[in-house]
């Protein structure tokens, strides 16, 4: 199976997830179960069967998480401090050159990407533009919108 690279944080941020799912939401759910049980007839019962479906989605989950963290390289982004050139983990300031605004995106796995929070897969278009790139550098990518132009102003390894 592929490694996929992944930040510590976002590492963290799985890990929590899943000790969420075990210690409380698990729990709340096995409760629920148990509650619809005691009401008789399983056969007509939807609160019972709500809560398996809702039991087997989240077991689902937990095990997706197992495997996505079985099979990541976690990567400290802080050991990247003074690489001049964008890798994975950079924070990468930029002007986009057609309307003069700044943007700050962060280069990301996967698994972790959340373009509203600034976070990019390393896979994405604008990712795959700005790796081996320095700080002054003028990128070009075609996205959805036509082509868009950027100049990299600061590159960060926090």
């Amino acid at each position: 199976m592929k490694r996929m690279p992944i930040t510590a944080a976002g590492a963290e941020k799985l890990r929590e997830e899943i000790r969420v799912l075990k210690t409380e939401s698990r729990p709340r759910v096995i409760q629920a179960i148990a509650e619809a049980r005691a009401h008789g007839d399983l056969k007509e019962n939807a609160e019972y069967h709500a809560a398996k479906e809702q039991q087997a989605f989240m077991e689902g989950r937990i095990r997706e998480l197992e495997v996505l963290l079985s099979t990541a390289e976690v990567i400290d982004v802080t050991r990247l401090a003074g690489t001049k050139k964008i890798v994975f983990g950079a924070t990468v300031h930029l002007v986009d050159e057609d309307d003069g605004r700044e943007i700050r995106y962060r280069i990301v796995g996967e698994y972790e990407a959340d373009m509203k929070s600034g976070l990019i897969s390393i896979t994405s278009p604008l990712a795959r533009a700005l790796i081996g790139r320095m700080e002054g550098d003028l990128v070009s990518m075609i996205a959805p919108g036509g082509e868009r132009n950027y100049e990299i102003m600061r590159i960060e390894y926090l």
